[in-house]
């Protein structure tokens, strides 16, 4: 193939998103002949968004001193600008600081009142967003008076993704938020260039679930995944974007797709060693197999998050507790709580994980505490997501001292409060609490129609460890079989006893054969087997056949 041809082929690669064909037409057309300043730039990005990081760097160093041979001191800026960033991203804070070093130097000397005057103070802006908020929002605000002034697209997404971060990090989250939506709305415009688009999406969506806007962060991971499915080969982001779908969906009821969508994760990002976001990953994947009983596979998950970099809790100590050792579980919630360093997303965790911990461990003035300020931080943010879990555990406190009217009426509202957030295993959690706290009033039809509910959800779910604790509270013997079955369940094992198929059992019960599996899988956790044939001889010797 000509060499024109190649260049042209790569920067229509470019023009289409597709990465990996746009870095494979220029890099060939570069090897041939050294390509020029702006398809340097062009094979520079391709790397990049295709996880090319070292290439990626000298090629972007290439088109810098290629722009600046030619007079183009305004790009030569912008190469050193991202070059800055990327690097910095990468945690090469040195080297990525020479770079901006590099780049300001220049505009001093060369382009006084340019728009890459603006870029260049980004990097101070997001370093003060951490030490001094007020700070940060008097640089963004000039940022953005610039980006208007030139009116840069890049610039216009990033200053006002920084003036919204700013304001959120002083309390005000509602300008915060309008500031970051119009950063958004740059962004899906199509104006704004890959790597700042990529570097927007993301940002969003962690302030949106740093102040427990989860409609928001469900509305722009959305987008996130949208826009990554464009792009062909792409590597930053996508991973991250995973993460973030899998923990929405896990919060909505949707497990199995959320474990795909960390399966996927993990896949994507395991072509990215050392990359961070594969703790977040395998955090998320312990998360879902501690909840679903599989506890050996959850702790080796933790684990893994562990080597990554990620804190194990509050969902190692949540392990702990499920498996009976109610002090390692204090113990550890103990010390993570008494961090300062967490944010409010993580210390929420922390302390719904540590109040049911306590009272385990007979801490009931620990646990109060805790529910305390879990109260407050509801208070601080507004956030339905946050006001459910305040009352979920201030509704634990008042059954495990007694005070169970109170309890029932306090549960409930939070009860309505995850209806509201659409969490349906949350609110299933409840309704065992409140069934526990209705027996102890000696109404006993309406413990047991809260634990029915209840069933049904953690069935849907596969959470095993949640059924046996249903079979446990239950006074219903008569509609709970040996090893806390389900009705449902027992007729499944009824008809595995006798031999048939998973499509034989769904027409016989009128139900699907994803549901039959689902029941099998559910009773073989319940009863500690590991196989059909194993059931069924349980089902021969407990009369169930």
């Amino acid at each position: 193939m000509a060499i024109t041809e190649s260049i042209e082929r790569g920067r229509a690669a470019c023009a289409q998103y597709a990465w990996d064909d746009a870095y494979q037409f220029l890099s060939d057309a570069d090897r041939a002949c050294p390509l020029e300043a702006a398809d340097l730039e062009r094979l520079g990005v391709a790397a990049y968004l295709t996880g090319r990081d070292e290439a990626a760097v000298e090629d972007l160093e290439r088109a810098y001193q290629a722009f600046l041979g030619q007079g183009g001191i305004g790009r030569s800026v912008r190469c050193a600008f991202w070059l800055g960033i990327t690097l910095i991203l990468r945690g090469q804070h040195a080297r990525g600081g020479g770079w901006l070093g590099r780049a300001q130097r220049l505009v001093d000397e060369r382009l006084p009142g340019s728009v890459e005057q603006g870029y260049l103070m980004v990097p101070a802006g997001l370093q003060a967003l951490h030490e001094d908020p007020a700070t940060a929002r008097e640089i963004f605000g000039k940022v953005v008076a610039i980006a208007n002034e030139f009116d840069d697209a890049d610039l216009t997404a990033l200053s006002r993704l920084g003036l919204g971060q700013a304001l959120v990090a002083m309390g005000e989250a509602a300008r915060g938020v309008a500031m970051l939506d119009e950063a958004m709305l740059c962004v899906t415009t199509g104006d704004v260039s890959p790597i700042a688009a990529g570097i927007v999406y993301c940002a969003v969506i962690l302030a949106c679930r740093d102040i427990f806007d989860l409609g928001r962060a469900q509305e722009w991971t959305a987008a996130l995944s949208q826009w990554c499915s464009k792009q062909q080969g792409l590597k930053p982001y996508r991973g991250q974007c995973l993460v973030h779908r899998s923990e929405i969906m896990q919060l909505h009821g949707q497990w199995e797709d959320a474990m795909v969508e960390i399966h996927r994760a993990c896949e994507h990002l395991s072509a990215q060693p050392g990359n961070p976001v594969m703790g977040m990953a395998q955090y998320q994947r312990a998360e879902i197999l501690r909840l679903r009983g599989k506890y050996a596979d959850a702790e080796d998950a933790y684990r893994e998050a562990a080597a990554y970099g990620h804190n194990m809790h509050p969902g190692l100590a949540l392990l702990r507790l499920a498996q009976g050792h109610t002090q390692d579980a204090y113990a550890a919630i103990r010390r993570v709580l008494s961090d300062a360093a967490e944010g409010p997303v993580e210390r929420s965790k922390i302390l719904a994980a540590y109040v049911p911990i306590a009272l385990a461990a007979g801490d009931r003035n620990g646990a109060k505490l805790a529910a305390q300020d879990l109260s407050e931080l509801a208070e601080q943010f507004g956030s339905p997501y946050l006001q459910a879990m305040a009352g979920s555990v201030h509704g634990m406190i008042l059954v495990n001292e007694g005070d169970y009217t109170p309890a029932c009426a306090t549960l409930r509202a939070a009860w309505l409060a995850w209806q509201e957030v659409e969490a349906p295993y949350e609110g299933a959690r409840l309704r065992v609490i409140m069934a526990r706290a209705y027996h102890a009033l000696g109404d006993h039809d309406t413990a047991e129609m809260e634990l029915d509910a209840a069933a049904h959800v953690f069935e849907q779910l596969g959470a095993a460890p949640d059924l046996r604790e249903i079979a446990e509270v239950s006074r219903r013997s008569a509609a709970r079989t040996p090893g806390g079955l389900s009705a449902r369940e027992a007729e499944v094992l009824r008809l595995v006893a006798t031999g048939v198929t998973n499509r034989e059992i769904a027409n016989s019960l009128v139900i699907s054969e994803k549901t039959v599996s689902r029941h099998i899988s559910n009773i073989l956790t319940k009863l500690g087997l590991s196989s059909r044939t194993a059931a069924a001889a349980y089902a021969y010797d407990n009369d169930l056949a």
